[in-house]
């Protein structure tokens, strides 16, 4: 058995480098960036009015003019109006081109307008309420990197820079393989010794929120069908997510099946609590995850491990969480303990308030959780106010 950080050093050991696609911006939030995305011009490229109001000549004002003749008005995307009488003003709206000869913006709620006339009643300073040209960013500045998690902030920013399609990571070709007799469709009545399968849809759920689809099956506790299955599965997919048969029951076949099948184990078992008998191996084409069936233990092992060599493999940037322990708690087993947690935000740092649990059964109290900690084998007692790694189950 092998400690967590050991588990985790290995599996991020074995991430692979996937290809580069190109899809449109519409499909691109979730993904991750492959190439650099830079500033065809300048942004703003031309000064920028920020506030609906007038653009005057501010000297004019330095001068004591506070009554200004309304020239015209210019909307946004007009051609700019050129100031002819510096002790005038235009009228401007938000968006629109600074016009030639103004060099302030001043409010519509610090004006006062009657009769085409604009009379100033606050103080104004000058440039105000003027968006600069290239205040953001400079022509061929690089907006972008590889391994950026595209959100719609960055949409919009490549929308903005004329990029109809970009390039992203692609996902493995994935496969959820879930195992047990007492399984029964999602759609079927469950006999009284029966259960429907949830582990499949849950970790089906956790890769599509990552952008990552995933295809589902099932097989029964026979060595010669999941022999057969698991061949067909192999010569399809890279990455494999099985769910079930992993421990030490005498109808546990996935181990045993994987390595006669060419998948190299690289560890059984770790010492953590719950989730004690994820198996893990590889082979030159694919990546096996080998969960355990309890729900818990599957969810957790996927967001520990899973999610990281996921984000690892595609480019990303794994960033760490920690929460702060609202409250004592203690666990004696010599265990890595993955403790439930809600989370609050207090004046800026996550506290995490422990929430009791069933055991790695219990996925009902999924529901009432936000993620986990994760507290240090070998010690007991564990006081609150102690910092902790944090695995949010949302992102």
């Amino acid at each position: 058995m092998i400690s967590v950080s050991e588990a985790t050093a290995i599996i991020l050991s074995h991430s692979i480098e996937t290809g580069k696609e190109d899809i449109a911006i519409q499909q691109a939030c979730g993904r991750i960036l492959r190439e650099d995305v830079c500033a065809d011009r300048n942004f703003p490229p031309f000064d920028r009015v920020a506030m609906d109001g007038v653009a005057l000549c501010f000297d004019s004002y330095k001068n004591g003019i506070r009554n200004f003749p309304i020239e015209g008005i210019q909307a946004a995307g007009e051609q700019p109006k050129k100031l002819n009488n510096l002790d005038a003003c235009i009228e401007v709206m938000t968006g629109a081109m600074l016009p030639p000869g103004t060099d302030t913006v001043v409010r519509y709620e610090d004006l006062d307008i009657k009769d085409q006339s604009a009379t100033v009643i606050q103080k104004i300073n000058l440039r105000d309420h003027i968006h600069h040209q290239g205040q953001d960013a400079k022509q061929n500045e690089i907006l972008l990197s590889p391994g950026t998690l595209i959100s719609p902030a960055e949409v919009a920013l490549l929308a903005s820079v004329g990029k109809k399609n970009i390039g992203v990571s692609v996902f493995p070709k994935t496969a959820i393989i879930s195992s047990g007799d007492e399984l029964v469709p999602v759609d079927i009545t469950p006999l009284p010794y029966q259960i429907r399968r949830s582990n499949s849809y849950a970790l089906q759920a956790a890769l599509l929120a990552l952008g990552c689809a995933a295809d589902q099956f099932h097989i029964p506790d026979q060595p010669e069908i999941l022999e057969t299955e698991v061949k067909k599965i192999l010569s399809h997919y890279e990455l494999l997510i099985f769910s079930g048969g992993v421990s030490k029951g005498k109808f546990d076949y996935v181990p045993q099946t994987l390595e006669r099948n060419g998948i190299q184990k690289r560890f059984h078992q770790v010492s953590q609590k719950p989730g004690k008998p994820l198996w893990f191996g590889t082979s030159s084409k694919h990546i096996v995850f080998a969960l355990p069936g309890n729900p818990v233990s599957t969810y957790m092992c996927f967001y520990r491990y899973i999610k990281p060599w996921l984000i690892k493999s595609l480019g990303g940037i794994l960033k760490p969480n920690t929460a702060i322990l609202a409250k004592d708690f203690s666990f004696k087993a010599p265990l890595t303990y993955f403790l439930q947690v809600k989370i609050e935000n207090e004046n800026g740092k996550l506290v995490a308030y422990p929430q009791a649990g069933g055991g790695s059964g219990d996925f009902a109290n999924l529901k009432e959780v936000d993620g986990f900690i994760e507290l240090p084998a070998y010690e007991i007692d564990f006081k609150a106010g102690q910092v902790f790694n944090y695995f949010p189950f949302r992102n």
